[in-house]
């Protein structure tokens, strides 16, 4: 079973995260908004399909990270994360919350050995859907 199929997203705390987002729009070229940007892309099995890889800043007082410590969080794009969390229970992996269905996708986090907070995402099949012709 494939589990994990890219990076979803970068996610990391800072004192001023609109003043980070302006300074990456600046300095790197950012296209950034007050949620920071989004790094669009096709697969390379399949280049009709698109992808994207987020890149978001967040106030260091933010709970979402919690209970990990860390100042970051990554988040991975998954195939079947049903599946997948059934098997990380029996692998007695640290599952944090049930998984959550939103429009863009399904999400759950996990620890890793260390107390890392890990995203898993499985994208909704029609938001990566793109006519490559179009």
């Amino acid at each position: 079973m494939k589990k994990v199929t890219g990076l979803g997203g970068v996610f990391f705390k800072c004192d001023n995260p609109q003043g980070m987002n302006e300074w990456y729009a600046k300095n790197l070229g950012l296209a950034t908004s007050e949620y920071g940007t989004k790094f669009e892309w096709r697969q390379a099995d399949n280049p009709s399909k698109k992808g994207s890889t987020v890149w978001s800043t967040f106030p260091q007082d933010t709970e979402y990270f919690n209970p990990s410590a860390k100042p970051f969080m990554i988040n991975y794009r998954v195939e079947n994360i049903v599946v997948l969390v059934d098997e990380l229970k029996k692998n007695n992996v640290t599952v944090i919350d049930e998984i959550a269905e939103y429009e863009y996708g399904k999400f759950v986090h996990v620890l890793d050995p260390e107390g890392n907070i890990i995203e898993l995402w499985e994208p909704k099949d029609d938001l990566e859907q793109d006519n490559v012709a179009g």
